[in-house]
């Protein structure tokens, strides 16, 4: 299991796969903004800047996974951007500035829990590359 996450194609894998969440979850924000903050109880700016910043996410994520070698610093910028999603995710979650509905909370949740596996995932492939796998 650790020679698969030590591979440059797992790390490459996995921020393939955060580009494509975010494509998905940005457009899904910003074409369903109305029905989503019904069903969320999430303010509809909020979804609206989210999927702005998810969009930009993924655009970052795809150049990454794009470039050979992925460059190292900037793979550490997707790390802290998924560790501070989570925890921003979790503020809403548990904080009083928002009144998420039951499948606001639980959609909270999941973002909380795969955003910061993500990040652990990238962080692990990320410190397991050769020095000169990712200048």
């Amino acid at each position: 299991m650790f020679n698969l996450m030590s591979s440059p194609r797992f790390l490459r894998a996995v921020v393939w796969f955060d580009a494509s969440t975010g494509v998905l979850l940005g457009a899904m924000h910003l074409l369903l903004t109305a029905p989503l903050a019904g069903w969320l109880g999430l303010a509809p700016g909020l979804l609206q800047a989210s999927g702005v910043l998810l969009l930009g996410y993924a655009a970052l994520a795809t150049a990454i996974a794009r470039s050979e070698p992925m460059p190292r610093g900037w793979l550490w910028v997707l790390i802290v951007g998924n560790f501070a999603w989570a925890l921003a995710s979790l503020a809403l979650l548990l904080g009083s500035a928002a009144a998420p509905t039951l499948l606001g909370q639980a959609y909270l949740l999941v973002h909380v829990v795969s955003v910061a596996l993500l990040a652990e995932l990238q962080w692990m492939g990320v410190r397991r590359l050769p020095a000169w796998a990712a200048a």
